[in-house]
């Protein structure tokens, strides 16, 4: 069977043989979902959606990350929502690994394959859909947009992966780079959403230390990442979640490249509230 580019959950149980041993973690600054914890029995649904499912990755706590939230959502053949949203202030970004979904954005359409992503300003009216007969899975990060005098809200849009080159990091000889779907300099934008990509044998060398929030999704993989003190092995599919100031690093490793979709939150004066 062949490895699929962008890991998708897929649901079920352990086996009653099975281990109870797992590689989850939650810390006072990480957490790491690994992808055997998304099961069945561990699946949310929303009103207003049908044939949907999805697993809550991540969701503001007090005192841990508290600035967004992330859902793996599925919709079977005919499911979606007509009102998604229910939150005037929340901004959306949308990640298809599995399947086609039709989405409308103020009216206007798209048809997103595997790869495809979407911005979707706060305040806005969307739709979407499941656009095949097979289920279809997609990547759903939510923030509350946080408004800056003299600046409009960014624009809606569509694009996928394929079509944007990854730049790569100075000084790293192509084993690491980054996929931005924003333009860093874009002060409108108090997120991103990236694909950072690490070839084999790649690393982060340094251990970073920062403001920014992170969650951070592997889709394809495997590497050993530094979260705080800690060395922990990941793979497709797991999920880790870092909070403010928490050191990160990572050797990549393996056969594949290791690739994962981060969420930072950026561009804003620090609240005090």
């Amino acid at each position: 069977m062949t490895e699929r580019r962008y890991y998708r959950p897929e649901g079920g149980l352990p086996s009653q043989n099975a281990i109870v041993t797992d590689r989850a973690i939650f810390k006072e600054s990480y957490a790491v979902i690994p992808r055997g914890t998304n099961s069945d029995i561990v699946t949310s649904f929303l009103p207003s959606w049908k044939g949907m499912r999805m697993w809550v990755l991540a969701r503001p706590l007090s005192g841990f990350a508290e600035t967004f939230s992330h859902y793996m959502v599925e919709l079977s053949k005919g499911g979606g929502s007509q009102t998604p949203e229910t939150d005037p202030l929340a901004q959306s970004v949308l990640f298809v690994v599995e399947g086609a979904i039709g989405l409308v954005v103020e009216d206007k359409s798209y048809l997103m394959g595997e790869g495809g992503y979407a911005y979707i300003p706060a305040g806005v009216q969307w739709s979407i859909e499941n656009a095949g007969d097979e289920p279809c899975v997609f990547h759903w990060v939510r923030k509350a947009y946080v408004e800056a005098k003299g600046l409009d809200k960014p624009d809606a849009f569509v694009v996928n992966e394929s079509d944007i080159e990854p730049i790569n990091m100075p000084d790293t000889g192509g084993k690491w780079a980054t996929t931005r779907f924003v333009d860093p300099t874009d002060m409108r934008h108090d997120m991103h959403v990236n694909i950072v990509t690490l070839q084999p044998g790649g690393i982060i060398s340094f251990a970073e230390t920062h403001v920014m929030e992170h969650g951070i999704y592997v889709l394809e993989g495997k590497a050993v990442y530094r979260l705080n003190q800690d060395w922990v092995e990941v793979e497709a599919g797991d999920f880790m979640w870092l909070r403010s100031f928490c050191p990160q690093a990572c050797y990549a490793a393996g056969e594949r490249p290791f690739r994962y979709l981060l969420y930072k939150d950026v561009n804003r004066h620090m609240s005090f509230l």
